[in-house]
C-alpha cells in the first residue's frame, strides 16, 4: 500500500512538472512574411502595420490594414490556420500587470490563442486568461484600446 502511494505521488510530481514545462514552451516560431488579407509579401521595415491585442500585424497596404480593422477575428483565424507567429509587443502580463522581462517571476510563459501569441509572467496566469479571454485581451496594447 505504501509503495503504491509513493508511486502515485511520484507520478503526480512528474505530471505537474510536465505541465509546467509545456506551459513554458513557446509555440513554434513561423514569422509573418505575407499580408494576412491579400497574401502579398510584406517587409517589416517598410510595410504598414497595426498593433492589436499585443500583436504587431504587417499588411501589404493601408487598405488591407483597414480590412483587418473591420473584422480582426477573421484575419486572426487566417493567421492561426497558417501557423504564423506575429510580433508580440507586450511589456506586461495581461493577468497580473507585472513586467514580463526582468521581473521576479523569471522568463515569460507564452501561449498561442486564436492567432495571437500571448505572454504571461508565470505559469499561474494562463489558466486565468483562459477563464475570461475577452477581459484580458482588452488589457493588451494596441488600437483596440484607443477606440473605447
Amino acid at each position: 500500500m505504501r509503495k503504491n502511494l509513493v508511486a502515485l505521488l511520484a507520478g503526480v510530481v512528474l505530471l505537474v512538472g510536465a505541465v509546467v514545462v509545456l506551459a513554458a514552451t513557446p509555440p513554434a516560431f513561423k514569422p509573418q512574411t505575407t499580408c494576412p488579407v491579400t497574401g502579398k509579401a510584406i517587409d517589416p521595415k517598410t510595410s504598414p502595420h497595426v498593433d492589436w491585442q499585443g500583436q504587431r500585424i504587417y499588411f501589404a497596404d493601408a487598405a488591407a490594414a483597414d480590412t483587418f480593422r473591420k473584422d480582426p477575428e477573421k484575419v486572426f483565424t487566417t493567421i492561426a490556420a497558417e501557423g504564423v507567429t506575429l510580433q508580440n509587443i507586450q511589456t506586461t502580463c495581461p493577468v497580473s500587470g507585472d513586467k514580463l522581462e526582468g521581473g521576479d517571476m523569471g522568463k515569460p510563459v507564452t501561449m498561442a490563442y486564436k492567432g495571437r501569441t500571448i505572454e504571461f509572467c508565470c505559469p499561474m496566469c494562463p489558466p486565468k486568461f483562459k477563464a475570461d479571454p475577452a477581459k484580458y485581451l482588452a488589457k493588451l496594447p494596441g488600437e483596440q484600446n484607443a477606440k473605447k
